[in-house]
């Protein structure tokens, strides 16, 4: 698998770490026990099996003119694991801008191979992930432990794509790289 990210500026990464850190002291399986050294928080864009020749490239360009990028993230957003089990997240309100440059990266990866559906344009969900998969128990707890989850306005700066058979990842639109 390889995805497109978008990165988070210091102030929301802090943000969004400070929230998996409550998550994971309350006793909730959040994204802070992810030991992977390239794991931060990212929004992604896109994600398929594997990106056309070029696309990379293509890539570069598109986001070095299209961030920084500002957006408001609300309140948490629930989507089905396997069997009963539910992945907890942080919802990005889908800005205009937002959403032209998620329509402009699958431009890009029109030809891309096994495009994961969940991320196409029409049935994203713009969010940021702060659970892997809980029980239906564990959701519960994880509301009470946010509480009011309050909205926050961060900015995403950097991108980068990842591939996951290799567990690199790559910056995209970054100096020397288009």
């Amino acid at each position: 698998m390889q995805t497109v990210e978008l990165l988070c500026d210091p102030p929301l990464d802090r943000a969004v770490r400070e929230v998996w850190q409550r998550l994971a002291d309350g006793g909730v399986d959040s994204l802070a026990h992810n030991q992977h050294p390239g794991h931060r928080p990212h929004l992604t864009l896109a994600s398929c099996a594997r990106m056309p020749a070029g696309a990379g490239e293509r890539l570069d360009g598109l986001l070095a003119g299209s961030l920084p990028l500002t957006v408001r993230m609300t309140g948490p957003l629930s989507f089905s694991a396997r069997s009963r089990r539910r992945v907890l997240s942080w919802s990005v309100v889908p800005t205009l801008d937002l959403l032209r440059l998620h329509q402009r990266v699958w431009e890009v990866l029109e030809h891309a191979e096994e495009p994961d559906p969940h991320y196409v344009p029409g049935r994203w969900s713009p969010h940021l992930g702060l659970t892997r998969r809980l029980t239906p128990e564990a959701v519960t707890l994880a509301h009470t432990l946010l509480g009011r989850h309050p909205d926050l306005t961060g900015t995403f700066t950097a991108a980068r794509t990842f591939d996951s058979d290799t567990q690199r990842t790559r910056p995209l639109g970054a100096p020397g790289h288009g």
